[in-house]
């Protein structure tokens, strides 16, 4: 999808979004904890770098910051006032490197990384296998990559209802877990392990949902969006779309669909194919969905 997001938008929402996206965030906080518990994978190690990319407000840095105290722990963000409330998170007893950065560019040299963590930030890229070619090429032989994104279920309410309104897009496209795979497969990441888990969260109305998501930066930056704002008879052709949606306690919902991934940098020089086989073999017909949350 190249060209689909227009990222000087994507860094302004991000900005505004700053001072209030912990008290927004909360399904990002509660897959941002159900990432972390793979780390469990590094018990036995000690990483020396570790690099949480799109870290937002540095909830994650801190928390690996904590359990690796001798690691050298990055938080890099692609909106500068992301990294100065995470400055919070990074105390003068645990403190962590905060950088302004863009994740389809890490400043970072080639095989310097042990562990690198992002959580729900690669939705926001364009090209997922240009992206992850440029993880692997700063993560060592055998450290270890973990990511989440949304994928192709989330929102999926809100779509149709905007659908019905105009022909304008509103909501961003999502990779799907067999793409997703795909990516890190053409990357040449080792021994890939991808999950899912689906959430249903609930609102009263359309504009409560609209609120939640410009209070998370998550506004509409498709390139090809319209420029005006939401006429008053589009959004509310859209709200009529979304009312028979209503659950039994009047409330609209909410898919969102979290993909995540597991996996591991090769030796220096290892091919990405051999044979004209893929090495990193993900067998997307039997991913399991190993939480589907109310």
């Amino acid at each position: 999808m190249p060209g689909s997001f227009d990222f000087r938008h994507v860094r302004r929402a991000f900005s505004r979004a700053a001072a209030g996206y912990d008290a927004a965030a909360v399904l990002q906080q509660e897959v941002r904890t159900r990432l972390l518990e793979s780390l469990v994978y590094l018990d036995d190690r000690e990483p020396a770098v570790v690099v949480d990319v799109g870290c937002g407000t540095g909830h994650a840095a801190a928390a690996m910051k904590k359990r690796w105290p001798g690691a050298r722990v990055i938080a890099l963000d692609l909106a500068l006032p992301m990294l100065q409330q995470a400055r919070r998170q990074a105390g003068w007893w645990r403190p962590f490197a905060r950088v302004c950065a863009d994740a389809r560019a890490l400043p970072l040299a080639e095989g310097s990384v042990d562990v690198l963590f992002s959580n729900l930030c690669l939705q926001w890229v364009d090209d997922l296998p240009a992206v992850l070619a440029g993880f692997r090429r700063v993560l060592r032989p055998g450290g270890m990559l973990l990511v989440s994104t949304f994928g192709p279920q989330t929102l999926a309410e809100l779509r149709e209802a905007f659908a019905a309104a105009d022909e304008q897009p509103h909501v961003s496209p999502f990779a799907s877990i067999a793409e997703f795979g795909d990516a890190l497969m053409a990357a040449g990441f080792r021994d890939p392990v991808l999950d899912r888990d689906l959430f249903n969260l609930t609102y009263p109305d359309l504009p409560a949902l609209m609120r939640e998501l410009r209070a998370l930066g998550a506004t509409n930056a498709l390139a090809t969006r319209r420029r005006s704002l939401t006429g008053r008879g589009r959004f509310a052709r859209a709200a009529a779309a979304y009312e028979p949606l209503r659950d039994a306690d009047g409330r609209l919902p909410s898919t969102w669909e979290v993909i995540y991934a597991q996996a591991w940098g090769p030796e220096p020089g290892a091919p990405v194919r051999q044979g004209g086989q893929e090495i990193a073999a993900v067998p997307v017909s039997r991913i399991p969905i190993r939480r589907r949350s109310p």
